[in-house]
């Protein structure tokens, strides 16, 4: 499949929905494959445990679960190789140790994501509750909007994220940068054979890469502006690239890692408008409420 003018076609919606966790959760220790008997039940396990309308009305659970099942995506397979997780490197497919300065920015953040409800400002939300990015490189699967809209033209590569609704424009072949540091780095693409290489250096420091471990070991890790991403898509048939990030950050992990995962294509699916800002009520009300408390306890 090629272009008109003669690339590799990525064009198309894609998805990258999965079960499989970024990390392979501890029942799975010493096993990176499953069997498909395994797989089926692990997938049964995991639909089930994800149902959000199995809760008891008027308990916290129910309010902090506000949307139903409908709303959410996160399918109902794991990869098709029944590997137990995305991390396909370090082979015990867990997240390299971090750095003591990462790890102490990592529980930083996590106070203050605690101490949300007592903000003071906008300035004490974090990126994703202001609607400014959902997280760096590589982009995976989440509870929803797991959509991707490639488009590309002679010398550029474009992804559409359904999440946040940001857009990549990717120059191919490019021999300089920009000379500053953005949310999602200055991005590079180069055709290795069928293969689109990209590399996304620049970022700024004030992001993470968002995971859906669903222990919670990780949650979010800072980045640094010295991340480097490198990703690899390949289109293996009609339906399916094969997707693969290597994730280097020496100042905040010991050593490199590497995802990989497919990106499925749907015909029927379509990107949904992502109003974010638009529909944000969260803010104003986390922030008025903390007004009213702080009132409140003065005895005002």
């Amino acid at each position: 499949m090629r272009t008109p003018w003669g690339d590799p076609d990525l064009q198309g919606t894609w998805s990258n929905q999965t079960l499989t966790p970024l990390e392979r959760p501890a029942q799975f220790k010493d096993k990176p494959v499953l069997t498909e008997a395994e797989a089926a039940a692990y997938e049964k396990q995991l639909v089930e445990a994800g149902n959000v309308d199995n809760r008891t009305p008027g308990t916290l659970q129910d309010v902090n679960l506000a949307y139903n099942q409908v709303w959410w995506d996160r399918g109902n397979k794991i990869v098709a190789d029944r590997r137990t997780s995305l991390i396909v490197d370090p082979p015990d497919g867990r997240i390299p140790p971090m750095t003591p300065a990462a790890q102490k920015r990592r529980e930083e953040d996590r106070k203050a994501s605690d101490n949300e409800k007592f903000a003071a400002s906008w300035l004490d939300f974090d990126v994703y509750t202001r609607c400014i990015i959902r997280s760096a490189l590589p982009r995976l699967s989440t509870g929803y909007n797991n959509n991707y809209e490639i488009v590309q033209a002679p010398g550029y590569v474009a992804i559409v994220s359904e999440m946040i609704h940001d857009t990549r424009i990717i120059p191919l072949n490019a021999q300089s940068r920009l000379n500053v540091r953005q949310w999602n780095g200055d991005s590079r693409g180069r055709w290795e054979g069928n293969t689109l290489i990209v590399e996304t250096k620049n970022y700024n420091n004030k992001g993470w890469i968002a995971t859906n471990v669903a222990s919670g070991r990780i949650k979010g890790i800072p980045q640094s502006e010295a991340l480097h991403v490198i990703e690899r898509f390949t289109r293996i048939d009609r339906n399916t690239i094969q997707y693969e990030a290597t994730i280097e950050d020496p100042n905040v992990y010991t050593r490199p890692w590497k995802v990989a995962f497919p990106l499925n294509k749907d015909p029927d699916a379509q990107l949904f408008e992502y109003a974010c800002h638009e529909g944000n009520h969260a803010m104003t009300n986390v922030l008025s409420g903390a007004r009213a408390e702080e009132k409140a306890a003065e005895g005002r």
